[in-house]
Formats: C-alpha cells, structure tokens, sequence
C-alpha cells in the first residue's frame, strides 16, 4: 500500500433540498461537534438525501482513474470532498502527497488580479518557492498560449483562457495527485490534446489523476481504470470499457439523456414501433460494427395515404444526429399504405462504433411539410465491440504504400 496515494473508505455525503432546514441542520451539527458529540447521523433527516454514499475505492501512484455517471451522480461532490472543499458526513479520505484540483472553472482565480499574479498566488498557496515558480513560469505561459495575455486582468479572460490557464498550473507545479472535472470541454480542440499528452507525461512522471469527464472517448483513451457512480454509490470499479458499458446502460434504464417520446402530426398514419433484427429477421439487442441489420418500421394507417415519404433519423444517445435514411431521397416511392403493415430498411453493414444510438421516426406528406406523425426516440440500437477509435461512423477505406516513383508496393482495403 505504499504506492497507494489516495484511500477512500466508506464515505457518504448528504445535502438537504430545503435551504432553511439545510441551515438549521448545519447549525444543529456545527454545535454537536462543539460539544464533543461526534458528527451528524448516518441516518437521513427530513428532506435530506445521499449525494455519496459508502464510497471506497484507491487510487495508486501513476494510475489514472475515471470517474463517470450522469448528471447528479456524486462524482463533482466526490472530488470536492477529496479536495477538502467540503466534509464528509461518513467515512474517511485518506491523501499522500500533493493535491492539486482544477474542479471549477476559475476556481482560486482573483479576477481583478492579472494572469501573471494569479500564477505566483496559486503557487506560494501550495507551498512552491519563489525561485521554483521562477522556473516554471515560462512552461506555464507558454503551454497556457497566453503570452500575449498573461499581464490582463483574469476577469477580461473568455472561459477557455481561463480553463487554459489553470490546468497549466495544476499540470507544471509538480503534485503528486491531480484532479480535473468535466471544465475541460471548455478547450478547444487543439488544447485538449496538449491536456491528454501532458496528462500521459504526468501518469509516467508517477502521478495519481483523477478525471471526471462525459466525453467517453476521453476516458476510454486517458485512463486506465473507471469508476461508474449511479445515485452516489459506486456500482462498478475496474475495466474503462466495462464501466461505459454499464453506464451507457444505466442511461437507458433511467432514460437520462433521452427526452420523452415527442408524438406529433396530423395522425392519418400512426408509427406502431420498431423492431431491429438479424439477416434471419430475428429480433437482436446487441450489434457488432458491421453486422448486417434490418430496422422494421410498424404502421398503422386509419385512411388511405398516397406514397408517404418515411424518414429514419439515428442518433448518439438521442444526442446529435448520426445519419439520416429518406425514402424520397433513395428513389423510393411507396404504394398507397392502408390499414397495419410495415415498411423494412435494411443496413447491409452496421458501419457505427460501440455506443448506443436511439431512433427518431418521421413520415411525411410528398410537399415535405405536413407531418403524419413523428416519434423521438422509437428504439435504440446498441453497438459494442469492433473498432476502439474515436468518432460513431465507421469509413470503408483502402490503405496504400508506394516509392518515391509512385510505384505501389503494398495494399490493404478494410471493409
């Protein structure tokens, strides 16, 4: 356990949704702990609930760990009780070495201050010598790319300069654990990948990082262990792949990210549902990159409709969309549809990386105006296995070798 630098034992935190019984309940814990009566009880009070809840996991030195789950399951409450911004109500955190965090945005920044002395602030805060700032303050400007900017008051700053300009710090002062939350996305591209290249160096450097992010990508390539959280407790912790499929589950189980289905139109076809099935027409749930797939569309029409233009629409967890499938715009024109029947697309290859896709589905009069019905996510459509690359669409491509003369010596098509 030497190695280990982080050690999380049984910890809960709770909050209260009433500000006025919140207050009073600090009040209440603030004047027991006073007394010498210990902290406040395990069991929840009247409009309290767990944001964490018996929490434990280790973190080693060099390891990086993800932290992932939807909106509102602890990981933000988790780091900052890990930071020592906020007490736990249960359990113990146990920290060696060197902390530094970057968890807010501008957190620790004095806006009416410039770059240049918030730099010197946040150093001598943690412990690090004049001289040793002195060193380092070219590399901190210079990865932040605010030359030109550093001598500005932060508060003049857009959010990327500034999410810029403290991960630089929290990356070049040397800590033997780093923290950084979802603040990140605020990069732009270019800056994110200085960000997974210095968080590599500082993994081989023997740091211990600690990363909340939604950008599964970003966790699948940076870190080597994953935690998923679900309702403040720690329902899975070990391999980054196993982890997002378990959250990509719990997403559709509590259809967080997926709006309600959204039923619009004039009605004279109604959309039934939708089956995905196999080349057997068997109905499948999981799907391999390349697998051959039939989506079949069920309608039910309660008058006669002339050559209606069906519209299937994939997208990434009801997210942006992937691609788009159009009758009218395949050459296809439908016969008069009455009464149930159905209306079969067939995918020959299934070219989408792992993930899970839903389904909108839209069926139009010929103008492209009047809508007979549509409906948001129908089905979804999961994805694992095949190709660990960033991006959903997978290209069938062709790889080529030649000389300097243009003479081709090798070859490889990947369908």
């Amino acid at each position: 356990m030497a190695d280990t630098l982080v050690s999380v034992h049984g910890v809960g935190k709770k909050f209260c949704r009433s500000l006025k019984r919140s207050l009073w309940y600090g009040l209440r814990d603030l004047g027991s702990e006073l007394a010498g009566r210990g902290s406040a009880s395990r069991k929840l009070r009247k409009n309290e609930f767990w944001a964490v809840k018996d929490a434990s996991f280790h973190v080693q030195r060099g390891e990086t760990l993800g932290l992932i789950g939807h909106n509102g399951a602890g990981k933000t409450t988790l780091l900052r009780m890990l930071t020592g911004l906020i007490k736990p109500d249960a359990g113990r955190i146990e920290v060696r070495g060197r902390l530094q965090a970057l968890i807010a945005l501008g957190a620790g920044f004095n806006p009416l201050l410039t770059g240049r002395e918030n730099i010197y602030i946040n150093a001598s805060i943690l412990g690090v010598s004049k001289r040793d700032i002195d060193r380092l303050f070219d590399r901190i400007v210079d990865f932040a790319g605010l030359e030109d900017s550093i001598d500005m008051p932060v508060q003049s700053y857009s959010s990327g300069m500034t999410v810029r300009l403290g991960f630089s710090i929290s990356a070049h002062l040397e800590p033997d654990i780093l923290l950084v939350d979802e603040v990140l996305s605020v990069g732009d591209l270019a800056f994110r990948t200085k960000c997974q290249v210095r968080i590599g160096e500082m993994k081989q450097r023997g740091v211990a990082i600690i990363l909340v992010s939604h950008n599964l990508h970003t966790i699948t390539h940076v870190c080597s262990r994953a935690i998923t959280l679900d309702r403040g407790r720690v329902v899975f912790d070990g391999d980054t792949e196993r982890a997002i499929d378990i959250y990509r589950e719990s997403l559709i189980e509590r259809n967080i990210g997926i709006s309600d289905s959204l039923r619009a139109g004039t009605g004279e076809i109604r959309i039934r549902r939708i089956e995905v099935l196999n080349r057997l027409g068997e109905a499948q749930s999981q799907w391999t990159t390349g697998d051959f797939v039939a989506l079949r569309l069920h309608y039910a029409a309660r008058e006669p409709v002339e050559e209606p233009v069906f519209n299937l629409i994939l997208r990434v967890m009801n997210g942006h969309p992937v691609t788009g499938l159009r009758t009218d715009v395949d050459g296809l024109r439908l016969r008069t549809l009455e009464g149930e029947g159905y209306v079969d697309v067939e995918i020959p290859h299934l070219n989408l990386f792992p993930n899970i896709y839903t389904v909108d589905v839209v069926i139009f009069h010929q103008d492209g105006v009047t809508f007979y019905d549509r409906l948001n996510h129908v089905t979804t459509v999961r994805v694992r296995g095949g190709h660990p690359i960033d991006g959903t669409t997978f290209l069938p491509h062709a790889w080529r070798q030649g000389t300097s003369r243009g003479a081709e010596v090798a070859a490889l098509h990947v369908k």
